[in-house]
């Protein structure tokens, strides 16, 4: 089975909700320690991501940079 591409947005979002519920300060250590391994991973996730976006905005650029520009004529 192939392994399903992870969804940027859903795992910033999941990030942002593991920080809001760690910075209210009502979990336990062991919750906390759950929640922080988590959010490292999901963070990883992420980065990862923009790695890949970057990358990709780059082969677009250097690819599209080998076109060449002519000028627009009208024919009278």
């Amino acid at each position: 089975m192939a392994k399903k591409k992870p969804n940027f947005e859903k795992a910033l979002t999941e990030l942002e909700t593991l920080v809001e519920d760690m910075e209210q300060g009502n979990l336990s250590l062991e919750e906390s320690l759950n929640r922080f391994e988590k959010g490292i991973a999901l963070s990883s996730e992420c980065q990862q991501a923009l790695q890949n976006a970057e990358l990709k905005v780059k082969k677009l650029v250097a690819e599209n940079a080998k076109l060449v520009e002519y000028d627009f004529v009208v024919d009278d």
